[in-house]
């Protein structure tokens, strides 16, 4: 069973023309029956339903999304009570989902549904996750948006070592294992596909068409690259110390220490060759300030080593509040 989840906040607009397409797609979509069978080739079986169930998630809308979503069949609703951002949204639609094979997309219509098959097909080559990597985006801006759009995707790459052309593409099919004990949180969406890959997961990519959004305006601004490169530093230290987070605070512990230790030496050097007092230089609190900073890296260091080594397991939950939910 295939399963698309759809977040949506503030796009009344769209939802009715987005599930008119999706529900074309599915229908003539052929559907795997099994991880390895060709997807051209299977079939639904007749008498035994649909294949396939759309999830509308509305991240609370405050201009009537969740009535237009009461409108359509079928269709499975979920309500949030407040605005969490599409990170809890699609964790929300994932958990609530029945399908093995999991297809998000963005709920602006620049995602085209007719390339899910497109997705499906790659699947079942044997990869875990396909991305789609949109093509002729941002021509209009090539400054102001697609330059720091390559340089940021060449930059995730190269640090993840998941390399993908465009990271930010939430058009994308997984199979339901990969989020076996994963917890959303924060704004990981826009890093998923390169944290699962950091798991072992099988990833690809296909090209897909970019539609400009058609009605309203884009939630996200330029301060969207400060968030991004946040969030890459964040899975570059799970990566490499998520087991050891002792050898991150103490090489920083160390380094600070050894600052403070040239530090003082400099400042003993002008005051036995150049008779500078310590009281006329900043050197000696400087060295104070190294010594403190770099035992308290060292604590911060054993304090995580201690939670790390504490907990099992991660924790699979996701925090979330539904208001309403419905199932046409």
């Amino acid at each position: 069973m295939i399963s698309v989840i759809v977040p949506f906040y503030n796009e009344k607009e769209v939802i009715a023309e987005l599930h008119r397409r999706l529900l074309d797609v599915l229908k003539k979509t052929p559907h795997p029956l099994s991880a390895g069978d060709d997807l051209r080739k299977a079939q639904p079986t007749k008498g035994e339903g649909e294949k396939f169930e759309i999830i509308f998630v509305d991240d609370g809308s405050r201009d009537g999304t969740f009535n237009e979503i009461k409108k359509l069949s079928p269709v499975k609703g979920i309500r949030l009570r407040e605005n969490l951002g599409q990170t809890m949204a699609f964790g929300c639609g994932i958990k609530e989902a029945e399908g093995d094979i999991i297809i998000t997309m963005d709920g602006d219509l620049e995602n085209r549904p007719e390339d899910i098959p497109y997705l499906l097909e790659k699947l079942d080559e044997g990869y875990d996750v396909v991305a789609g990597w949109r093509q002729n985006r941002w021509r209009s801006k090539i400054f102001m948006r697609l330059i720091p759009s390559l340089a940021a995707n060449w930059f995730i790459s190269k640090v993840t070592g998941v390399k993908l052309h465009d990271h930010g593409c939430n058009l994308r099919a997984y199979r339901r294992d990969v989020f076996e004990g994963i917890s959303f949180h924060g704004e990981m969406h826009r890093m998923l596909a390169a944290y699962l890959g950091l798991r072992g997961a099988k990833i690809s990519e296909v090209a897909v068409v970019y539609e400009p959004r058609k009605f309203g305006k884009s939630k996200y601004g330029l301060s969207r690259i400060f968030k991004v490169l946040l969030d890459v530093l964040a899975i570059y230290f799970f990566r490499e110390y998520s087991s050891r987070p002792m050898h991150f605070f103490g090489y920083a512990g160390f380094l600070s220490i050894s600052s403070g230790a040239l530090t003082f030496l400099w400042a003993s050097g002008l005051r036995i060759f150049a008779g500078v007092h310590f009281i006329r230089t900043p050197l000696p609190l400087l060295t104070a300030i190294f010594v403190v900073v770099g035992f308290q890296f060292i604590l911060m260091g054993l304090l995580a080593e201690v939670i790390a080594r504490s907990k099992e397991k991660p924790n699979s939950e996701t925090i979330y509040d539904i208001r309403e939910r419905i199932q046409n």
